[in-house]
């Protein structure tokens, strides 16, 4: 999308956002679930969707690098159908 004007996303830069996020959300639950003891049944989600995620040092790492890469690809897409609805269903002005 390089038509000269800057508008819409940068599927890019919000892929790289959520993926941040997201991953950095994983590590939190699983720190609050060894911590506090809240948060199986969502770690137990994230198991049965991350191939090799658990609460061990490597199955963490392997559920980071899932979520970073479930983020990206999410965010990329959001960002990427945004930008073509918007060029798409954009409203003609009557000069």
């Amino acid at each position: 999308m390089h038509s000269g004007s800057n508008n819409g996303l940068k599927p890019l830069a919000l892929g790289l956002a959520i993926a941040i996020i997201w991953s950095i959300s994983l590590l939190s639950v699983v720190l609050m679930a060894l911590v506090f003891g809240v948060g199986f049944p969502w770690l137990g989600i994230l198991a049965s969707v991350y191939i090799g995620f658990s609460l061990t040092f490597w199955g963490v790492v392997i559920g980071f690098i899932w979520a970073f890469v479930d983020g990206f690809v999410g965010g990329f897409l959001l960002a990427w159908l945004y930008n073509w609805l918007s060029g798409c269903c954009r409203c003609q002005s009557s000069d």
